[in-house]
């Protein structure tokens, strides 16, 4: 069964599952994940919001929350921190035994902080502090503000996780800002190794926008643009790599290695395929590589599991020909430098929307199980 999974981890590629459930815990769902290879877990507002909404795990909780807590935020927190924590106990071996490469667990800060940088960092020590959990990793989004916050994360010795990131002078931002964190630590004299971070590439929502734009114009006659659709997300990807190796192959980086220092892996979100007409292993089978995250939801893990065909390397592919699709796009009148823009605006956007809807449900589910409502 684990076969795929382990053929990833020989080629420095870490499987980490996108869903959490409190059910995992008790029926050993996790455990037997772990078991066959899966190295870590990413949660967000949606996936909580789907478990407290569609199920009756938290219900107990809830109702002996309501009495003492009307803030939804911190009812969400009560219930969301000690799954988190659970998790990262089921992960700790593999945390341990990986040196502190592998095996962490993310959580978000409020996604409405997206474009307050003294927030979010205020936010990120004081989750970090109340999970208190080694092989934890804030959540923080690769927006312009949110990169003095990934910096001072990291000189504060928290691990982050960089989050919606789709453009590559985004990643470079990100990169660059866990650089300055670690360079802040080393003036400090304070130690590298054990604090780090993931840089999270989203790629589905790239390839949906890009041939939305595609389909208009070939419906208008441009029919040799077919070529380039589904072609821009990977091609991104592959890009955000090289600039990757770039940026950690440097001597700026090599600084701060020889003090101990891990390089910021590439993490690629936003792994299911959306367009039914594209295989289902399209963003995890092409992006293979050395110091790579893939983070994928369950039924793209089941399809992995099922009938992967894993390749090392995928990743570093024909670079001359991803430079071309960048070019191919801008020659037939697509900037993906607007693309990616708008996609970091509506994710930031979407995410703060989902984190609303989730204290919305929980609300509700208070009126619900106190009898506040029929």
């Amino acid at each position: 069964m684990a076969n795929q999974l382990r053929q990833l981890t020989g080629f420095g590629q870490s499987i980490w599952l996108d869903n959490i459930e409190r059910s995992m815990f008790a029926s050993g769902e996790l455990r037997r994940l772990i078991a066959s290879g899966v190295r870590g877990l990413t949660s967000n507002p949606t996936i909580f919001e789907h478990a407290i909404d569609r199920g009756h795990d938290y219900d107990g909780q809830i109702e002996l929350l309501a009495g003492k807590e009307k803030d939804p935020n911190a009812v969400f927190e009560a219930l969301a921190i000690p799954d988190i924590q659970a998790a990262l106990d089921e992960f700790q071996a593999i945390y341990e035994a990986t040196g502190g490469a592998d095996g962490f667990v993310s959580f978000e800060v409020a996604p409405r902080l997206a474009h307050d940088a003294h927030a979010t960092i205020a936010s990120a020590k004081r989750l970090w502090a109340a999970i208190d959990r080694p092989n934890l990793m804030i959540k923080i989004p690769g927006t312009e503000a949110g990169a003095p916050a990934i910096a001072a994360a990291i000189a504060a010795g928290i691990n982050v996780n960089v989050t919606l990131l789709f453009s590559l002078d985004a990643y470079e931002r990100a990169a660059n800002a866990y650089i300055d964190g670690l360079e802040a630590r080393a003036s400090a004299k304070l130690p590298l190794h054990g604090v780090t971070s993931v840089a999270s590439f989203f790629l589905s929502r790239i390839d949906t926008e890009i041939d939305r734009q595609l389909e208009d114009k070939i419906a208008a006659g441009q029919v040799e643009l077919e070529a380039l659709r589904g072609k821009a997300a990977i091609a991104q990807a592959k890009l955000a790599y090289l600039r990757f190796k770039a940026l950690f192959g440097g001597e700026r980086f090599k600084r701060l290695a020889a003090l101990g220092a891990t390089v910021q892996r590439p993490l690629w979100a936003s792994t299911s395929t959306k367009n039914p007409h594209y295989a289902d292993l399209k963003y995890v089978e092409s992006l293979v590589a050395p110091h790579t995250v893939n983070t994928i939801p369950p039924k793209t893990l089941a399809a992995l599991l099922d009938h992967g065909n894993i390749v090392g390397g995928t990743a570093e592919t024909d670079p001359a020909g991803v430079r071309k699709v960048a070019s191919d796009l801008a020659n037939a009148g697509i900037s993906i430098d607007d693309v990616t823009a708008g996609l970091e605006a509506a994710g930031v956007k979407s995410f703060a929307a989902s984190y609303d809807l989730l204290l919305s449900v929980i609300a509700s589910k208070q009126r619900y199980v106190t009898g506040a409502v029929a």
